[in-house]
């Protein structure tokens, strides 16, 4: 009796084995002819019986369902991630294959997603280099790029979860770069070292070289923090910004982002002391002050702006957004002194008074035309400072030098 069970089991047994293998082979024959609607219909047979596969039938049938699900690239954003998922479950009975395969989808993927980020199309770059992550877990450079990607599309909640992923890694983007000058155009170019190597060898590039990378560890805890305040999470974004600083306390664009949240907080006086520590700390830094400035003009303290904006332009006299900025913040007293003169009378005092404020607001154009005609001498073409020279040459009635912006104007397109 119990010989017999055996038996009909055994014959169960190999039926199923077999219908395994049929299901499977179907599914692999339609794979090669890109029918890969027929490919899951088989494979929804096979999956059935799959509790009674063995190592090699199911690692086969988990390579087979990522080839159909990715469908070369076609799938479904859902169907790609699901392939994602069966390419990670391959075991090592189909580890080569498996590894044709992913090198396959990376290179696929890549494709897509620069494609998609040269095209300002954030939104899907992102979520193709995060499936380049998943298919390569180990180059963690990838769900960098999802994370700029993301935030750069505003999308917050998935830019704030690759960057915690990545803090938690300790991902830092340190690296070498390897480069060589194009002799043809003279602009360096980066690439990897095998291609550098072999275009050396082709004498059309010079200059070979190779450096390391910064550090991204204080950009990823900034933009941490700077989205926990975009998601109104502020004392998260406060612990964040102080974590970093921690790690790195002479760090001085982290001191400046903390500045910033403190700023938003309406946190004025630790705002006001980290802005000095930051300055103390690299009083030679040109570009620190200059921050220092704009944020400081955004934080509606007008003259600390124009006296940091005064001390970049000391220090490096060609410095051209300080040189903009501050002829703008100078040309902002105008609007006050206009509204002035507008809500006038017709009285002896009213009268008197609209003559102070014309020769102010004459005092004002003169200051800030040194500036603007600096900015001019460094950027010969910019037509939106020679407009503005123009039309404060006018207003103060200087007909030869409006005249000549004219000119310029006119020869610029503008």
């Amino acid at each position: 009796m119990n010989k017999s069970v055996l038996f009909v089991l055994a014959i169960l047994v190999s039926t199923l084995s077999f219908a395994q293998k049929k299901e499977l082979r179907a599914a692999e024959k339609a794979i090669n002819k890109s029918n890969y609607a027929e490919a899951k219909a088989a494979l929804a047979q096979a999956e059935s019986m799959k509790s009674s596969m063995d190592e090699k039938e199911e690692a086969q049938y988990n390579l087979l369902m990522t080839q159909t699900l990715y469908a070369n690239g076609s799938g479904s954003e859902k169907d790609i991630n699901n392939a994602i998922e069966y390419l990670k479950a391959i075991n090592e009975k189909y580890s080569s294959e498996s590894v044709d395969l992913k090198k396959s989808m990376e290179n696929d993927l890549l494709v897509k997603a620069n494609n998609y980020y040269t095209q300002k199309d954030f939104s899907n770059a992102a979520v193709k280099f995060e499936q380049l992550y998943q298919v390569v877990p180990s180059d963690t450079t990838y769900l960098y790029y999802a994370a700029v990607s993301a935030i750069t599309d505003q999308n917050y909640e998935s830019a704030l979860e690759y960057y915690l992923e990545l803090n938690e890694l300790g991902y830092t983007g340190q690296g070498k770069e390897y480069y060589a000058t194009n002799k043809e155009t003279g602009e360096e170019e980066v690439m990897d070292k095998q291609t550098r190597d072999i275009l050396m060898k082709s004498g059309d590039y010079i200059k070979p070289g190779e450096r390391n990378t910064e550090s991204l560890s204080g950009e990823i805890t900034k933009n941490i923090a700077l989205i926990y305040v975009q998601l109104d999470q502020k004392e998260k974004a406060i612990a964040a910004i102080q974590k970093a600083r921690q790690d790195e306390p002479n760090n001085s664009a982290l001191i400046l982002t903390e500045a910033n949240l403190h700023y938003k907080l309406g946190n004025t006086e630790a705002y006001k002391t980290l802005m000095q520590e930051a300055i103390k700390l690299d009083p030679n830094n040109v570009d620190l002050i200059y921050n220092l400035g704009v944020l400081s003009a955004e934080a509606k303290d007008k003259e600390a702006a124009k006296g940091y904006y005064r001390q970049v332009i000391e220090m490096e006299p060609t410095y051209v957004n300080a040189l903009t900025n501050l002829s703008a913040l100078i040309l902002e007293e105008e609007q006050t002194i206009i509204e002035e003169m507008n809500g006038l009378g017709n009285s002896a005092a009213d009268n008197k008074r609209y003559d102070e404020l014309k020769e102010k607001r004459k005092g004002v154009y003169q200051e800030a035309i040194p500036y603007l005609s600096k900015v001019l001498e460094v950027e010969p073409d910019n037509v939106q400072v020679a407009r503005t020279l123009m039309n404060i040459y006018s207003a103060i009635g200087d007909a030869t030098n409006q005249k000549k912006m004219k000119a310029l104007v006119d020869e610029l397109g503008g």
